[in-house]
């Protein structure tokens, strides 16, 4: 079977609009939790126009964020790698000389085999992330990781700290449908994020139901787009979401809020829970989140009056040591109203666990050896500059094959990423789309294809939809796909896996067939499936994901790293964070900028042109006291580094803490290196996961 037979060809599920231009369906690869569905305006075999939101996913609904609707100046950009590079200058310098596929591939695979000889196969360490979330193309890595018994992936650099918040409450990593907030909910509180910058759809929703009377609270460090639209915005200091939640849940049971008929029924500790809330006063939730004490008095009055409270939580929980334990006493919130037996109550974090993907074939998992060490990705600093803890006292990674990340400008600790990347010893192959700052350190650089250009099929996690995608046009130049690479090393090295003399498509329909799911054909042509579990079983009212049924106030935190030992047994503040202190006196959290998506997109022009340069927003009196105006250079550091970037007096935020949006290039400070130099690759409790928001820092004046 060709790739082609599956391939877009002309009339396929194509449409016109009103210009008669012909429209392609496709989905958002990014990494953002709505997974649009996408309607692409197919110009010729090698051209797209706009590109628009689908209605035929009434969660995507018609609408897109502004980067993905301008994708053609993405995707048609006159820097896109077109063919593979060899490097012929010093490590960075950007100096390359064109080579063929075929050698390129060759040099890859026997550095790869003399890595190997020389340290084991666990020097040579496959590294990704979620330049594309579509599962083919994304994790296919793993099939070549396994075969060839490197060193084994721990993913933490996004979820890994929320994730394990969530299901140590309800067991499983699944909530109620956002959907029916629009008609349903009397209260939507969206809490860690700000979905104006990072996921449009949930705001499209949200306003839906603030215009029907809804009430909107946002609980975030800072005045985002998406709080602005709210009617009450909590501006937490970072890391103290869960003191503000046990706060809440001190006046929900001391003001007759708590439902305990919910709770005897759904709940496995609802009186240990209430009688250690009752000293968690406002007072003392005040005195660590910053808040005044009727702010905390008023939301959980809010919160408990409402019926159907709906709590959309989002990944900034992700992103502070004590992330874990504050997700999951915000979770505990609408267990403690029975806020979940309600239409448009309850809360939802992600959906991802609903799917019954099998994924062996994907990702080889019947050649897994668990005596392969894994490596923490968000900890790439200390593993290439030789700690020992962090490699796990195995052997140097002296081989890095790179898909879908630009670690050179997004992970924490960047003085140490960069150096270890610089180290002669450390061969490095980075199959990427543009010349990124991680590509620049490359040996061998691969031009790569983009989302509309491959086939692949995508979970999602804002929604309920599974959905398979064919390309809508012809790959530009020598890109390729990285199931392609992964193949072809697979034949140098003699990696043995089906999988590798699969196609694409036929990987996905075997895949989808053997998890009982519609075949891709039949997903394809329908737009989709969708796994929305029914009202009962997405509430929980069928019982939480556990044996016993019952909603964990008293989670096993022990189960889930061996540090769980150290963390508070029912809801707390989990004070491991990196307090500021008189030497470094600000907070820093790196957030999401509106129109990059983490290094995607900052290679566009109107990208760039919109978010005009790093920044750093301060509180005015920060401001005031520092001599500061706006545009003023101003050095962030601490001990692990230090930029400059410009001061703008921002409203909104507490005294203290300091934002700075999106994860610039490094080009873009003129120190050349960006915001993670100063952020750390400590790993956050109980087993692991980046903390950029968790940042002490000093602020001074540039010279």
């Amino acid at each position: 079977m060709s790739p082609d037979d599956h391939a877009y060809s002309p009339g396929a599920r194509a449409k016109r609009n009103t210009a008669g231009v012909a429209t392609v369906p496709s989905v958002c690869p990014h990494d953002c939790t709505s997974t649009c569905a996408l309607d692409v305006e197919r110009l010729d075999a090698r051209t797209i126009g706009r590109v628009r939101g689908s209605q035929r996913n009434d969660y995507t609904a018609g609408v897109i964020c502004e980067k993905v609707a301008r994708y053609a100046e993405r995707i048609h950009h006159p820097d896109r790698l077109m063919k593979p590079l060899r490097r012929v200058g010093p490590k960075g310098s950007k100096q390359f000389a064109e080579i063929s596929w075929s050698d390129a591939l060759d040099i890859v695979a026997e550095q790869f085999i003399a890595k190997a000889l020389q340290h084991g196969t666990e020097a040579v360490w496959p590294y990704y992330y979620a330049g594309t979330m579509g599962l083919v193309q994304r994790d296919g890595i793993n099939r070549l990781r396994h075969a060839m018994k490197y060193s084994r992936y721990f993913s933490t650099i996004c979820v890994t700290l929320s994730d394990t918040g969530w299901i140590v409450g309800t067991g499983a990593k699944r909530g109620a449908d956002l959907r029916e907030i629009d008609e349903h909910s009397e209260l939507v509180v969206i809490w860690g994020g700000n979905p104006v910058n990072t996921q449009v759809n949930v705001m499209t929703h949200a306003m839906k139901a603030k215009k029907r009377g809804a009430k909107l609270v946002v609980v975030d460090p800072y005045r985002t787009g998406t709080a602005e639209q709210a009617d009450m915005h909590l501006a937490v200091r970072p890391g103290t979401d869960g003191a503000l939640a046990v706060g809440v849940m001190h006046v929900l049971f001391k003001e007759g809020y708590a439902d305990w008929d919910y709770l005897r029924k759904y709940t496995d500790a609802p009186d240990e829970l209430a009688a250690h809330v009752a000293d968690r006063t406002p007072e003392w939730a005040s005195k660590i989140t910053g808040l005044p004490v009727e702010e905390i008095v008023a939301f959980a009055r809010l919160f408990g009056k409402s019926k159907a409270a709906f709590v959309r939580c989002h990944h900034g929980f992700s992103r502070s040591r004590n992330g874990a334990v504050n997700m999951h006493a915000v979770t505990c919130l609408p267990a403690v109203t029975g806020a979940w037996k309600y239409k448009g109550g309850g809360a939802l974090y992600g959906h991802t666990g609903m799917y019954p993907l099998n994924r062996t074939l994907i990702e080889g998992l019947d050649m897994v050896d668990t005596s392969i060490r894994d490596l923490d990705q968000s900890r790439l600093g200390p593993i290439l500059t030789g700690d020992r803890d962090a490699l796990k006292n195995g052997p140097p990674v002296t081989a890095l094959l790179i898909q879908n990340t630009n670690p050179a400008m997004v992970c924490p600790e960047l003085e140490l990423v960069h150096k270890g990347l610089a180290r002669e010893d450390l061969f490095t192959c980075v199959h990427e789309q543009f010349m990124t700052e991680t590509a620049a350190f490359a040996d061998i650089v691969l031009p790569a294809t983009m989302f509309l250009e491959h086939d692949d099929f995508y979970t999602a996690s804002g929604h309920t939809f599974f959905q398979v995608t064919k390309a809508v046009i012809e790959a530009p130049g020598e890109t390729r796909e990285n199931h392609f690479v992964i193949s072809e090393l697979a034949s140098r090295l003699g990696a043995k896996h089906r999988g590798f003399d699969m196609t694409p498509w036929e990987i996905m329909d075997e895949t989808l067939k053997v998890s009982g799911m519609w075949d891709a054909e039949t997903n394809w042509a329908k737009g989709g499936q969708d796994y929305h579990l029914g009202f009962e079983t997405s509430h929980f009212l069928d019982g939480f994901a556990w044996p016993d049924k019952k909603f964990r106030f008293k989670p096993d935190w022990a189960a889930w790293g061996p540090r769980g030992k150290e963390m508070p047994i029912l809801p707390d503040h989990f004070d491991v964070i990196d307090n500021a202190t008189a030497e470094k006196p600000f907070r820093l959290v790196a957030a999401p900028a509106r129109t990059f998506l983490n290094s995607t997109f900052t290679e566009t022009p109107s990208s760039q042109k919109r978010e005009v340069r790093p920044t750093a927003m301060m509180n005015p009196d920060d401001c005031k006291a520092l001599g500061l105006s706006d545009g003023d250079r101003v050095e962030v550091g601490n001990e692990r580094g230090k930029t400059i970037v410009n001061a703008k007096a921002k409203a909104g935020q507490q005294k203290g803490v300091v934002v700075v949006e999106g994860i610039w290039p490094n080009r873009n400070f003129e120190t050349g290196i960006g915001i993670n130099a100063v952020t750390s690759a400590d790993p956050g409790w109980p087993n692991g996961g980046a903390v950029f928001h968790d940042t002490a820092v000093w602020i001074r004046k540039a010279a």
